[in-house]
């Protein structure tokens, strides 16, 4: 975490401060009777109670005579009770001070936050100067940037502590490509969809939480290869979790084992049902990014949106804007692209490498002597990237036309309504289009 000189003085005059509110309230508990204290003595403490705390924290004087003895235990008592309302207070102001204390970080990234509800937002040169930590840097900021932290009373050394597990999870394989950089790039992308479309204000404080932190969580602790390989090599998470959607339930599940601790669970203030929510959504939009899941849930999608009748399933939309944020480089500036491209296909043919060590047959493109990776880009924008960026275009087309007839700003006979969301549908058509030529010129070279 980073901490400037001025926050240290800060947090140093705090402390002074609520050492001389304890001082004070124990001086006056000691020197005079205070009128509060028969607020105290009222029946809202029970008479066992008041008891219990004599016995426990002062001492009995049995030379004294009875009234004078009730008087001291009075007096006792009343001391005993002001230490534990300053108690309560130091409690309070702790708790106020760890909860509005922000992370403090350089003024380079300071300098990119500025431009972070851009699509074109330069994650990998914020990278360079995050000093390792851009995930964290990245989900902090947009989580307070929709308020979040406040709203679910988010203890922020407890969301530093889990983001910083994260990040370590994450560096756990030495990845190129799935690690936090890619996590925070997914975070980052979905807050840039949701913020230029309006669907922000769409969602729930609750689905916009979960929502952010699936982004954030969707490949924890991946292992740099991919289903297949673990399915035909069998390894202990394949078996676990028999060979269905084997990295992404290995993600989720990963995760909570991690929140069961409470120091790295920022989200233990959450209702239960609320609680239940967060979790069975985020499984649901985690196991989505599964790419064997892809063409059906394309097929799924446009269904829907073929139905004039039917609302757009809020589970299913967050799904597929966090599956074309996973998948989203091709749409992306080529220098962008082409940096995430050398990471993914570098990770690609490690994989390869250890395939050929085990004598099993390699994966399509993960053989580095025999991949054409211009040829391989193309196939994966035309066939993938772009249809998928079509669909979640359309459906956000149809949410923003829901959203604003069922708010009755517009008319349903508005002949404008079919152009809501062309900027959404088009958002990105122009980098794709782009980089689909750069890799074309590649291949005549």
């Amino acid at each position: 975490m980073y901490v400037s000189v001025f926050t240290i003085i800060i947090i140093i005059i705090k402390a002074i401060i609520v050492i001389i509110i304890i001082i004070i309230i124990i001086r006056r508990a000691i020197i005079t009777e205070q009128d509060e204290f028969s607020r105290v003595e009222t029946d809202a403490v029970p008479p066992e109670v008041k008891d219990w705390l004599s016995m426990t924290f002062t001492q009995s004087n049995n030379s004294t005579a009875a009234n004078r003895k009730s008087r001291a235990t009075r007096a006792k008592f009343r001391s005993v009770a002001n230490c534990i309302r300053a108690g309560i207070m130091v409690d309070k102001i702790y708790r106020r001070v760890a909860n509005t204390s922000t992370v403090q970080v350089p003024t380079q990234i300071l300098h990119y936050y500025k431009s972070i509800d851009e699509w074109s937002f330069q994650l990998l040169s914020m990278n360079e100067v995050s000093d390792g930590h851009i995930l964290k840097l990245i989900g902090l900021e947009i989580l307070q940037k929709f308020d979040l932290v406040n709203k679910f009373k988010i203890n922020l050394q407890t969301l530093d502590n889990f983001l910083s597990r994260l990040e370590v999870g994450y560096g756990k394989h030495g990845n190129p490509y799935h690690n936090a950089v890619h996590a925070a790039d997914v975070t980052q992308t979905v807050h840039g969809v949701l913020i230029s479309t309006g669907l922000a204000s769409w969602l729930t404080d609750l689905e916009l939480l979960t929502v952010l932190t699936s982004c954030m969580i969707h490949d924890f602790e991946h292992t740099g290869t991919t289903n297949n390989y673990h399915i035909n090599t069998a390894s202990d998470i394949a078996i676990m979790y028999n060979d269905k959607s084997v990295l992404e339930n290995y993600h989720l599940s990963a995760t909570f084992r991690v929140m069961k601790d409470p120091e790295f669970n920022p989200f233990n203030n959450l209702k239960p049902d609320d609680y239940k929510e967060f979790r069975n959504l985020m499984i649901e939009i985690v196991l989505a990014t599964d790419m064997s899941c892809h063409f059906q849930q394309i097929k799924n999608m446009k269904s829907l949106l073929s139905s004039a009748s039917e609302n757009v399933d809020r589970a299913k939309a967050f799904s597929l804007i966090v599956h074309c944020a996973d998948i989203s480089h091709p749409a992306k500036p080529w220098n962008q692209h082409n940096k995430w491209t050398e990471f993914l296909i570098e990770e690609f043919f490690s994989q390869g490498d250890k395939e050929l060590a085990l004598g099993l047959p390699v994966s399509p493109l993960c053989d580095r002597n025999n991949t054409h990776v211009p040829e391989s880009q193309i196939g994966f924008i035309d066939f993938i990237v772009d249809p998928s960026f079509q669909v979640m275009g359309d459906m956000i087309d149809k949410m923003l036309s829901d959203i604003l007839q069922q708010h009755h700003i517009i008319s349903t006979n508005n002949s404008n309504n079919n152009n809501l969301g062309n900027i959404n549908k088009n958002i990105n058509t122009q980098n794709i289009n782009e980089n689909a030529s750069h890799h074309f010129s590649k291949t005549r070279n």
